[in-house]
């Protein structure tokens, strides 16, 4: 496992070329950040993967009205 560390001003970046080393930091930066923060990280890809397909993730959904009849059974 070969973990290079180097320091950009005040973040440092870390490359690791061990796929198995590369998923437990991936695991324990995320469990490191707030719900609210992952949250918001979730929302922006979404946001992002709307972008891609060209749909306005902000728009205004259906104007129809959904009913739910029950009907007795038979």
């Amino acid at each position: 496992m070969a973990i290079e560390t180097a320091f950009r001003g005040s973040r440092s970046v870390r490359w690791i070329t061990d796929r198995t080393e590369q998923d437990a930091e991936t695991y324990r930066y995320w469990q490191s950040r707030t719900t609210a923060e992952r949250m918001e990280a979730v929302a922006e890809l979404v946001r992002d993967g709307y972008a891609s397909k060209g749909i306005d993730a902000d728009a205004q959904g259906s104007k129809r009205t959904l009913v739910r009849v029950q009907r007795p059974l038979r």
